[in-house]
């Protein structure tokens, strides 16, 4: 006997079915939630290729659906990390659309997937008709297109690979054609910081049309990936004009007052806000002017041979053998052949000198940045900036690049003005701000000798003297200082140097006390003259007065002090400037006894 269900003949089973059957038909019909529309499943860049493949092959004319599908895969790359294996062989195709807005998405679907995956930024890196592609953009006269292939292009030069095939495909030069063509000068440039505050990492911003601001960018970026070859390869007409920008910004930043925790721009003010930093500025200045070499040439060796050692055709030599390193030697001004060109006098004009001393210590402070030693025999200079690429731009930094110091009379120690900068305690470097420069005028009025090092970065004029003097002794540098010393007042106190010198008195005239060195031994290169104690009252002294124009030579080992003196009787205005170019005889070059 059969048993017969009684769910048909139970009110309740019958309920139970019905609304189950209504709940299933209802997540039927609901719209999937944003959550769900935002979970990119596995195949979905498997089906996307397939729906703009079939696009691209069958409906070329639907625009409103490829951009619909770019959309999608965009979406999935930065949420899902989506691979762009399959999507990589129709990016060319896109890339190569009438239609803006699919261009447009194209670079954008490659800046995207280069940030978020080193896997992709390496896929299209390897991929060159997707990168050649990419820089072909580059030639649009679309503002829209050109936005979005230089983002593209700087999101995708995150890696060493990516920075290599822009190179390689000359992606450089087309960016900074294009942007020499776009830029129309600059309204205001300010520094402004993330929270960090140091120099090293302040970034400038520019009031200034965004796209010219994001070619500025990926410019700078790619310059500074540069190899030396590929630097040189960069057409002078290019490099040196986008350099004449570069310098203009440099020139604005240096204007502002820059103090450790810089504040962020007014937003009001409508700053379009860069990633570069003073030192990635500073470092693509650097580089360009690698090649701009001929700009500062050298002087002939005739010019300085009669500038410092004087007008007869044998008196170069007749310094080598009576006076190198055995015997001070002054050239005197009125030994001078009056028609001899003049080594000094672009030097001089540059100081900009109107006849006070504020006025000139203002034109030579004025907009220095830090010069960081370099080993003298580095032969790659790229091998240096990648020691100090982070630091390059930074203000002037006490002790490595200026000193302000004074010796009372018969003192053998030297006092400094900014006594905290030269504490014993301090480890990091001590940047002068634009308040510690305008305290050296009053240091200068209290009796300190201002001396600035690094001369021969910092003018071309020097750097041209200081190239040729370097050639002409067979040494691989010649250094350059600058000393501007107040009346009746000493700087440095008497001491001895490892590297031979030749002062040169610019303005003013300086009282100098030459000795006899304490050891016929004289000091070798880098040897720690420290705590070097030595009876000058016992020691054969010589004096000389520098005017100006006046040359004094000094061999290492000799010890020397100077002091001006007011009333000298010959209309000297009291003070001094003077600089010295230091000879450093590297100790390979030394022959054995």
């Amino acid at each position: 006997m059969k048993v017969k269900s009684n769910k048909r003949f139970c009110p309740s089973a019958r309920r139970m079915e019905k609304k189950k059957n209504h709940r299933i038909k209802r997540k039927r019909n609901e719209k999937p939630s944003a959550r769900e529309l935002h979970r990119p499943r596995s195949s979905d860049a498997n089906a996307i290729f397939a729906q703009l493949l079939a696009s691209l092959c069958s409906r070329p004319n639907s625009v409103i659906f490829i951009n619909k599908c770019l959309f999608k895969l965009r979406r999935s790359v930065l949420i899902s990390q989506t691979s762009l294996t399959s999507t990589l062989a129709l990016l060319p195709t896109l890339l190569r659309s009438t239609r803006v807005e699919i261009v447009c998405l194209a670079a954008d679907i490659i800046g995207a997937a280069s940030l978020v995956s080193f896997d992709a930024n390496e896929e299209i890196a390897s991929d060159s008709e997707t990168v050649k592609g990419l820089i072909s953009l580059l030639h649009s006269r679309k503002r829209k297109v050109l936005l979005s292939a230089c983002n593209a292009i700087l999101d995708f030069s995150t890696t060493t690979c990516a920075r290599r095939q822009l190179l390689n495909f000359s992606a450089l030069n087309k960016l900074m054609f294009v942007f020499l063509q776009i830029f129309d000068g600059l309204e205001c440039v300010c520094l402004w910081s993330d929270g960090d505050g140091s120099f090293c990492s302040l970034k400038i911003g520019i009031k200034e049309d965004k796209l010219s601001l994001v070619f500025l960018t990926a410019t700078v970026v790619l310059i500074n990936a540069c190899e030396a070859e590929q630097l040189q390869g960069i057409p002078q007409s290019l490099s040196g004009a986008f350099l004449v920008i570069l310098k203009q910004i440099r020139v604005r930043v240096s204007d502002q007052e820059v103090i450790k925790g810089a504040g962020k721009w007014n937003e009001e003010g409508h700053l379009c806000k860069s990633s570069i930093t003073v030192s990635n500025l500073a470092e693509c200045i650097f580089r360009l002017s690698i090649n701009a070499s001929q700009l500062t040439g050298l002087l002939s060796f005739e010019v300085v041979q009669r500038g410092l050692f004087g007008a007869s055709d044998t008196s170069f030599k007749d310094f080598i053998s009576n006076y190198w390193e055995v015997s001070p030697f002054l050239l005197a001004r009125t030994m001078r052949d009056p028609d001899m060109h003049d080594m000094f006098g672009a030097f001089v004009q540059s100081l900009s000198w109107k006849g006070s001393v504020p006025s000139l210590l203002s034109s030579i402070l004025q907009r220095l940045v830090a010069c960081f030693p370099i080993a003298s025999d580095e032969q790659n200079i790229l091998n240096f900036l990648d020691e100090a690429k982070g630091k390059l731009g930074c203000p002037i930094v006490y002790q490595q690049d200026i000193r302000v110091v004074k010796t009372e009379r018969q003192s053998t120690k030297e006092m400094h003005y900014f006594r905290d900068f030269n504490s014993s305690c301090v480890k990091e470097p001590q940047y002068f701000t634009f308040h510690e420069i305008l305290k050296c005028g009053q240091a200068y009025n209290e009796g300190y000798t201002v001396a600035l090092r690094g001369l021969e970065f910092r003018y071309q004029s020097i750097s041209a003297i200081a190239d040729t003097l370097a050639l002409m002794f067979g040494q691989p540098s010649v250094g350059a200082n600058l000393y501007l010393t107040p009346p009746n007042s000493q700087g440095l106190a008497c001491h001895f140097d490892d590297h031979c010198v030749f002062v040169c008195q610019i303005f003013g005239s300086k009282q100098w006390t030459v000795y006899s060195p304490p050891s016929q031994l004289l000091p070798r290169l880098y040897d720690n003259l420290l705590g070097s104690v030595v009876d000058y009252t016992k020691a054969g002294r010589r004096e000389f007065i520098l005017r100006e124009g006046d040359i004094l030579y000094i061999p290492r080992g000799f010890p020397h002090k100077a002091c001006t003196e007011s009333g000298v009787g010959d209309g000297s205005p009291g003070f001094s400037l003077h600089l010295t170019l230091s000879i450093e005889v590297e100790p390979p070059f030394e022959f054995a006894a």
